[in-house]
């Protein structure tokens, strides 16, 4: 009986405590009236603490949150989607090629050719008024230098695994041929496909590294011409981004930061110690450089579009973590210099870089407090104290918002916003104001396409018309959500808008399937050489969203003949157990996207295997190809062409039933506002609005909490 007690009585024990605070907790009148510098201090809430504090090592959102306040990239975005550049004044971005004289091929007009011919050759070509295309006109207006790399002699050593499976050490010896050196104003993944068109098709194709290898211990041919393919490439390109930084900026203890400092956060990404998840967008860096402490030129080793966005990065101070600092720390610790490594750190917990404020305290499930860095270089915040509480109940969270003692609810990372069922009521209390965009995450049902039927196109997209996706938005999303129909962030220029959602269509669904030899049997069931259409859809636990999604589904598959199963996993073995290892028929999960458009890992056939990405096992030449272009190609029109013709393959082919992007709502006083000075030296005071990409706290460095709202136009 006491048990039973218990378990009636302790939910209304708890609604009584939180009304308590409700109307106990002072409000933020009275915590101001004895208390000026309330008004100086932003208090915003995590349902979870940061992990680690240390931009190179945290992977999880709220330790991004925290981050981005003490750390300071190179570039970042503006409200517009453009570079802007922040401990980076200005920056260039430009390419140097090379490629192999190939003694074996004919150059149409030249014939057998030595280095110096191809170099007055080309030229040549660029004095020509009338050159055969207006693709490669452009191509050779772009070149701006052409010089000869005379040939030389080199030995190299590489790894190499035997038959037993033991590594052996090869020497390879390089005579390596002339080669023509290309310095290009931009960069142009068609170079030598332009170039060809001048050179002949065969004069890059043709080229035979194998001539100018050998190997000691000698190795089969089939091996040595796979080294020779890396080794001798018969071309090659090198972007190039050479930064200017910003001069006079400061870490937060004083320290002038420079370009080693840099480097130094480069190098810290690629060492294996660190164990540092962001070595996958450094890993096409072929070197940095310092040129002056001011000056920076990082050569990538091929292309690699997303390489300027990855300077966002946070830069770490070398004078706190090099390793003569580390090796001291690590004796005062008592523990192995050899194998002490940044991710050990007391740098992590107590952090020091050069963003808008610097760290104070960490008391570990309950807060993280900043204050402002007086000798930013873009001038103070506004607010003087930054205040990251965890509280890990929205419903305790939403009490203190209403008391005061929390600036913004809803505003958490990631930005979750407000419960869909309460936005209505938020946006039209007068006390508050609203902050309403799309999230950049998008969920959706996946298939396992090695499995049948999943790999018949008609049947995967009879499941998607056979889905009421407006339903879900309305009583799942309680409308606070919208259709979607490929994996870009539809904010983004990269969102094909001509693609419209698939319509909800049983009858229509019905057919495809009877198309594909599926038809109903006595009982209602679909079946197919005697067997019925059945399979199993899984989630994961503790997700209402999913597990809602999942009913939905059910229901309506069943409705059209087809015998679901429905399964809700732990977290970890759901992603271990059955992502991880593509064990699963379907599945409901969601995608956070990147405003870059980069989808190499999710939607490339050559990651389809276990641990990767692309679980579902969507394969397409033409797909494939279009993803390559990608992340190879610098010019912003020509990216929004591919990404457009990506979407539409992806459309089409249907590996997900794409369903709904959020919308999310977050919630501040409306005494919060932008303060600004205009041309006149005058304070202006601006409504806070998301940029394009929904960021709401853009201008975070300007708010200020005033004692009375300011009056703003319509």
């Amino acid at each position: 009986m006491t048990t039973r007690r218990i378990l009636i009585f302790a939910p209304v024990i708890l609604m009584i405590v939180l009304l308590q605070s409700y109307f106990w907790v002072p409000t933020y009148e009275q915590q101001t009236r004895g208390n000026p510098e309330r008004f100086n201090e932003y208090i915003t809430a995590s349902i979870g603490d940061a992990s680690i504090l240390n931009p190179i090592l945290s992977a999880d959102a709220s330790s991004s949150q925290i981050e981005s306040k003490i750390f300071e990239g190179l570039i970042d975005y503006d409200e517009k989607l453009r570079f802007r550049g922040r401990l980076a004044t200005s920056w260039r971005v430009y390419e140097t090629a090379f490629f192999y004289l190939n003694e074996s091929e004919a150059i149409p007009g030249l014939g057998h050719s030595n280095a110096q011919q191809i170099v007055d050759f080309l030229h040549a070509a660029k004095l020509k008024k009338t050159p055969p295309s207006p693709e490669l006109k452009s191509t050779l207006e772009n070149i701006t230098e052409i010089s000869v790399i005379p040939p030389r002699n080199y030995s190299t050593e590489r790894q190499l695994k035997d038959s037993a499976g033991n590594n052996k050490s090869i020497k390879f010896d390089i005579t390596a041929p002339a080669a023509i050196k290309l310095v290009l104003k931009q960069v142009d993944q068609d170079l030598f496909q332009n170039l060809a068109d001048l050179m002949g098709d065969n004069y890059f194709k043709r080229f035979d590294g194998l001539k100018y290898l050998s190997a000691s211990p000698p190795i089969e041919t089939d091996q040595l011409a796979t080294y020779a393919a890396d080794l001798l490439p018969a071309v090659e390109h090198n972007p190039i981004i050479e930064f200017k930084l910003r001069p006079n900026v400061k870490f937060h203890d004083g320290h002038i930061l420079d370009a080693g400092d840099v480097k130094f956060t480069y190098e810290a990404i690629l060492n294996p110690k660190n164990l540092s998840p962001r070595i996958a967008d450094y890993e096409p860096v072929k070197t940095v450089e310092v040129i002056d402490p001011r000056t920076l030129r990082i050569v990538y080793k091929r292309l690699y579009s997303p390489a300027l966005n990855t300077w966002a990065m946070g830069i770490l101070p070398e004078h706190l973590l090099n390793a003569e600092v580390l090796k001291k720390e690590a004796l005062r610790l008592g523990k192995d210099p050899q194998t002490f490594s940044m991710r050990q750190s007391e740098f992590n917990r107590n952090p020091v870089g050069s963003g808008p404020f610097v760290f104070r305290e960490w008391k570990s499930d309950q807060y993280i407090h900043l204050d402002r860095f007086e000798a930013y270089w873009e001038g103070p915040p506004n607010y003087k104290k930054y205040f990251f509480r965890i509280i890990p109940d929205p419903l305790t969270q939403e009490m203190e918002f209403y008391a005061g003692t929390l600036d913004v609810y809803g505003g958490g990372t990631p930005p979750h916003g407000i419960p869909p069922h309460q936005n209505e009521r938020f946006q039209n209390d007068p006390r508050y104001q609203s902050i309403s965009d799309t999230a950049f995450g998008f969920s959706y049902i996946g298939y396992n396409m090695r499995r049948k039927p999943f790999d018949d196109i008609r049947v995967r997209r009879a499941l998607t018309m056979a889905i009421d996706v407006d339903k879900i938005i309305q009583y799942v999303l309680y409308n606070q959500g919208e259709r979607i129909t490929g994996p870009f962030v539809k904010q983004t220029d990269f969102y094909n808008p001509r693609i419209t959602p698939t319509s909800y269509d049983p009858a229509g669904a019905l057919e495809l399937l009877a198309q594909a030899g599926w038809k109903r049997n006595k009982n209602g069931w679909l079946e197919k050489d005697g067997k019925r259409f059945e399979f199993t859809l899984i989630t994961n636990n503790g997700n209402d969203r999913r597990k809602s999604i999942l009913a939905i589904a059910q229901d309506a598959w069943k409705q059209i003949g087809i015998d679901v199963r429905t399964d809700l996993l732990e977290w970890s073995v759901f992603i271990e157990e059955r992502v991880d290892k593509a064990d699963f028929d379907a599945i409901v999960l969601g995608w956070v996207m990147s405003v870059d458009p980069d989808l190499f890992q999710i939607w490339h056939s050559s990651q389809t295997n276990p641990y990767q990405l692309n679980f579902v096992g969507f394969k397409s030449q033409q797909a494939d190809d279009l993803i390559i272009k990608i992340r190879q190609e610098y010019n912003h029109d020509k990216r929004v062409r591919y990404c457009h013709q990506l979407h539409e393959i992806i459309a089409r082919e249907q590996p997900y039933t794409f369903l709904f992007v959020r919308k999310w709502t977050t919630i501040l006083d409306k005494r919060i506002v932008i303060k600004d000075i205009d041309n006149q030296g005058e304070t202006v005071y601006q409504k806070i609005t998301p940029t394009r990409t929904g960021v709401y706290d853009y201008y975070f460095n300007k708010w200020v909490k005033l004692s009375q709202a300011p009056r703003f136009a319509p």
